[in-house]
């Protein structure tokens, strides 16, 4: 019979033994939860990746089409104004006579198939008008330029159309959303959208802006490069409206014979878009057969 010292040691080594067992337990128990929870997280993960990878829920998807490689809309005609704008008033007349000066376009654009003479800038009358029509294959467009606003810019495109520099050629550029107007004036526009607007006579045209300039319906100014003094052949015929800056010189105004056929042109619409986004070709060209001075 074993002793109470015996009793006690194999009681000792039975409850180390009990101990042993129960870590190497514990230590099981870890690892295998550790396990599962390494599973879980890597399912979790993966569900994630899938859910990021196909768009979320297929209502998701469908709600978010790929981009389209279509062209955007082309703009049409809305809300023509029949208002006129009038035309401003120089709050003091200019000399009359008065000088003029043209210098040479010395801009880098290349050279024009047209080679126009230089206006004459000496005793340039600033009173009266000029009455020019600009007959077109879309109808014909009466114009009357007032000296007394612009002479400087007068004198040089009545020059200019005496010498037939505007017979031939087209009007490359059409505003039908917030910018109204139809554009002319490029005697190298062929009708193409991206390169037409870069010609001019070789010579420039001094600005004749007056402060209080408006441009609308009816109004007649000159187009320019946005840099001072850069006008040249190119002009623009407002027959809507035309939110701008007091940039460019008013010189006349479109009869309303005119505006019936600008009106005409505008609904016909645009064929294709410039690099702007709001303006373009007109859809059916707009060519000067011949022009009358008088």
């Amino acid at each position: 019979m074993a002793t109470n010292q015996q009793r006690r040691e194999a009681a000792k080594r039975k409850l180390e033994r009990q101990l042993v067992r129960r870590a190497e337990q514990a230590k099981r128990r870890k690892i295998v939860g550790a396990g599962v929870v390494g599973g879980v997280v890597l399912i979790v993960a993966g569900l994630v990746v899938w859910i990021v990878n196909s768009g979320g829920s297929g209502d998701q998807q469908a709600a978010t089409p790929p981009p389209s490689s279509s062209a955007p809309p082309v703009p049409s005609v809305t809300n023509i104004p029949t208002e006129r704008t009038a035309l401003p008033k120089r709050p003091k007349a200019l000399p009359n006579p008065t000088t003029c000066s043209y210098p040479a376009d010395a801009s880098g654009k290349p050279p024009s198939t047209k080679k126009p003479t230089t206006p004459d800038g000496k005793n340039v009358s600033s009173s009266g008008t000029v009455n020019i029509t600009m007959k077109s294959t879309q109808g014909d467009i009466p114009m009357t330029l007032d000296r007394a606003l612009a002479p400087c810019t007068v004198q040089a495109f009545e020059s200019l159309a005496k010498q037939g520099f505007f017979t031939d050629t087209i009007c490359h550029r059409l505003g039908v959303t917030d910018l109204q107007m139809l554009q002319c004036g490029d005697p190298d526009a062929k009708g193409d959208v991206l390169k037409d607007g870069r010609g001019g006579p070789g010579f420039t045209v001094p600005d004749e802006v007056v402060d209080t300039s408006k441009y609308g319906r009816g109004i007649l100014a000159m187009a320019n490069t946005g840099q001072p003094n850069s006008g040249g052949s190119q002009f623009f015929m407002v027959y809507g409206n035309a939110p701008l800056q007091p940039q460019y010189t008013i010189f006349g105004s479109i009869s309303d014979e005119g505006l019936k056929v600008l009106d005409k042109i505008a609904k016909n619409g645009i064929g294709a878009i410039g690099q702007d986004g709001s303006t373009g070709e007109p859809k059916q060209p707009v060519k000067f057969t011949a022009v009358t001075v008088s």
